[in-house]
């Protein structure tokens, strides 16, 4: 509802743009989500459904470990059935990462450093080039080069980023331009440092992530605090949220992580109070019970939940539905901003989802119709 305000802009770093399969990464392409499945690669069957929930959740792009040869053999089924990119994971087995360009995965996660000789990464270049692979190069500060810890002393920024160069070269070197680049850190401070000068000296697109990141609450919180604060800075083209959950879980975090910059809109965005005594209904039950029951919309719109009168009006004018508590059991619902009609306690629930649905199909009815308009036009 709220109009864009020059406080509010975020100014993105100018990067050159890659694809991912058929997914733009970099340039003016919007910002990526990515996760990572869990279970074994060989399991092709409980990979896919894994896969399948997180695409429900809005995954734009998927990763894959693949550690051995019974992986990249499942990987054919996997990419085949898969809605969006596949990356394949590699980490020190070059064949694997040939192997899986072959089967059809989009991008390979590989440290070119990493898999020996020259002619190794030659091999790698030429499968990418012949499948139309991209290659994201994953620095991480648990896993730096014996030399740069030599050298440093300890997981620096500037190590990370001399090793993030270090592999760039050796791509280009082979005449590989399609890369993107990550220099993750589990310390919040280590792996902003490290984006921020990786930022200043390349231009390809990166790939944003606080690795080993923890459990879902303590996740959350350290990747919004470090990635939110990179991408606040215009820095990032595509994150990946790495929690100790389930990966839809990530996807979920991720998505919040933009909107509450403003950088991707997809799906409910609510506000809500954290309750006090002058809460009209239960607060912290209806906002868990409205986030499940309407985790299926993907239309982006706005949704108000406040317990009183103190702030609920002004949240609701800014909100294309709103819900503020009242007295007796009556609570005043909003739409579009303006006050509309009340709805009493036992109904209230079921009338907010039924609100929202509506919106959402309203919305994506102008939009087809506005779709509809411009090919008329053009023709």
């Amino acid at each position: 509802m709220s109009s864009i305000r020059p406080w509010r802009t975020v100014v993105r770093r100018q990067s050159r743009q890659i694809m991912v399969g058929s997914v733009p990464v970099g340039g003016d392409a919007p910002i990526t989500v990515q996760t990572m499945t869990n279970t074994l690669t060989s399991d092709a069957r409980a990979t896919i459904d894994q896969i399948r929930r997180c695409e429900d959740a809005g995954a734009d792009i998927i990763r894959v470990s693949c550690p051995d040869e019974a992986s990249t053999a499942a990987m054919r089924e996997i990419t085949r059935a898969a809605k969006v990119p596949i990356v394949a994971d590699i980490h020190f087995h070059y064949k694997r990462a040939l192997e899986a360009a072959d089967a059809g995965a989009a991008c390979l996660r590989i440290n070119p450093g990493n898999i020996g000789s020259s002619d190794r990464v030659a091999e790698v270049v030429r499968a990418a080039k012949a499948n139309g692979c991209a290659i994201r190069i994953g620095v991480n500060a648990g896993s730096l080069e014996k030399d740069l810890l030599e050298k440093y002393g300890e997981p620096c920024p500037e190590a990370l980023v001399e090793s993030a160069l270090d592999h760039i070269k050796l791509l280009q070197d082979h005449d590989f331009h399609e890369y993107k680049v990550a220099v993750k850190a589990s310390d919040v401070f280590l792996a902003v440092a490290a984006y921020q000068g990786l930022s200043e000296a390349v231009d390809c697109p990166l790939h944003l992530g606080i690795t080993e990141a923890g459990g879902l609450i303590g996740g959350t919180v350290k990747s919004a605090i470090g990635i939110g604060s990179l991408l606040w800075a215009g820095i990032g083209d595509t994150i990946r949220v790495s929690l100790s959950a389930e990966p839809e879980e990530e996807v979920r975090v991720g998505f919040e992580i933009l909107k509450a910059l403003g950088l991707r809109t997809r799906g409910v965005r609510v506000i809500s109070c954290p309750s006090c005594a002058r809460q009209g209904f239960d607060v912290i039950r209806t906002v868990e019970a409205l986030e499940k029951r309407l985790s299926h919309i993907k239309t982006p719109l706005s949704l108000s939940v406040l317990g009183c009168v103190v702030n609920g009006p002004g949240e609701a004018r800014e909100t294309d539905i709103g819900l503020t508590g009242g007295g007796n059991g009556k609570h005043m619902v909003y739409l579009s901003g303006v006050t509309d009609h009340t709805v009493e306690s036992e109904a209230m629930l079921d009338h907010i989802v039924s609100l929202v649905e509506a919106k959402a199909a309203e919305i994506e009815g102008e939009a087809s119709d506005a779709g509809n308009a411009d090919t008329v036009a053009a023709e």
